[in-house]
């Protein structure tokens, strides 16, 4: 780990420059062993990076940084380690190291971000409620900033349903801003816990805020808006996820509401989907909760027209072979196998080996 990190040290080295660094070389590791001529040919190098590459020194101080975050069970993850975001991975600005302290898998199958105004209106509290109580039956783990607002809201209402919740902080782990998050910060490392791509005593820089937007809209599937201004770092996280071709949704407002002014103007541009219901959202998110076979098979029956019906009541006394179906129900077997066909693709029967067939 001493070099993945180290590689987040190099002035000149970004993390799309990084992640280039590593697969002309081989790994992190053969980055710093390289020679200085062959670093510099490596595109959006150049000799100035590669001399402070070649020079650079500061091990010991990687080492110790080590050490904190092993004492704090922070752990670093690698953007070419399996614990890393794969949603995110595929961000071509995505960080090449991650800190994280939590218990859930960060490649759950269903993640959310769900982010809006520190300013969060009565309006915007209600429809927050509505919607992670909605997100329950399908196990979504619930991405947001651990802001004041909306942010805390949200992690509150997930912590509530028992929803895994994480919170991307725009700092490193030794602290929590804003303060007042604290205990929700601890509360949330039970089901959950806490990312951010800035190394342990990093401070909460003003800067800092914008670039962790970019791991929120990066490691979720689709980004929701609930309550935005003209301006503000919701609408930069929606801008992000537009970048990545993930889906946005914004919660309308009145156009005298300042803070339903973002979500307007996203919606108006096309930037977002507009959310009209809950149903309507969790539909277009492409949510559904798990239906039994038994369930589904007689949605099925319902369905067949008779001749399926016909072939179907004959399989289910015993498997049967196609031939046997032709004499039975006299049709032909180019026609027989059409129909068997679609029985089998509503999972309905199963074919078997010499050509026969059974229920499922």
């Amino acid at each position: 780990m001493p070099y993945q990190i180290s590689l987040t040290k190099i002035e000149g080295v970004g993390d799309i420059n990084a992640k280039n660094l590593v697969s002309y070389c081989g790994s992190a590791e053969a980055v710093f062993k390289e020679k200085k001529s062959f670093l510099e040919k490596i595109p959006n190098i150049g000799e100035i990076t590669a001399r402070s590459i070649s020079k650079f020194q500061d091990f010991e101080t990687v080492e110790k940084e080590i050490q904190i975050i092993q004492k704090h069970q922070i752990k670093p993850i690698f953007y070419l380690d399996e614990e890393y975001p794969a949603r995110l991975k595929n961000c071509e600005d995505s960080p090449i190291m991650l800190y994280y302290k939590g218990n859930v898998n960060l490649n759950q199958t269903r993640v959310l971000a769900i982010v809006g105004t520190r300013n969060a209106s009565s309006y915007g509290k209600h429809f927050t409620e509505q919607l992670c109580e909605a997100l329950v039956p399908y196990h979504v783990l619930v991405v947001s900033g651990l802001a004041s607002g909306t942010d805390s809201n949200v992690h509150h209402l997930a912590l509530k349903n028992k929803l895994s919740t994480i919170g991307v902080l725009g700092h490193g782990l030794q602290t929590i801003y804003p303060s007042e998050n604290r205990n929700l910060a601890i509360k949330m490392l039970s089901n959950g816990g806490l990312l951010t791509e800035f190394c342990f005593g990093t401070p909460g820089n003003k800067e800092n805020f914008p670039r962790r937007n970019r791991i929120v809209a990066g490691m979720c599937d689709a980004t929701i808006v609930i309550e935005s201004a003209l301006k503000g770092g919701s609408l930069i996280t929606a801008e992000l996820a537009n970048s990545y071709n993930r889906d946005v949704y914004a919660l309308p407002g009145r156009i005298s509401d300042t803070w339903s002014l973002g979500c307007n103007k996203l919606i108006a541009d096309n930037k977002a989907a507009i959310i009209s219901s809950i149903d309507q959202l969790i539909f277009s998110l492409g949510y559904s909760k798990k239906v039994s076979k038994k369930k589904q098979q007689i949605e099925m029956m319902v369905s067949l027209n008779e001749e399926e019906k016909k072939l179907y009541e004959i399989i289910k006394q015993g498997t049967i072979s196609i031939d046997e179906l032709s004499i039975q129900t006299n049709m032909k077997l180019s026609k027989l196998a059409l129909i068997l066909l679609d029985l089998e693709f509503k999972n309905l029967i199963q074919s078997l080996p010499g050509k026969k067939y059974s229920i499922l």
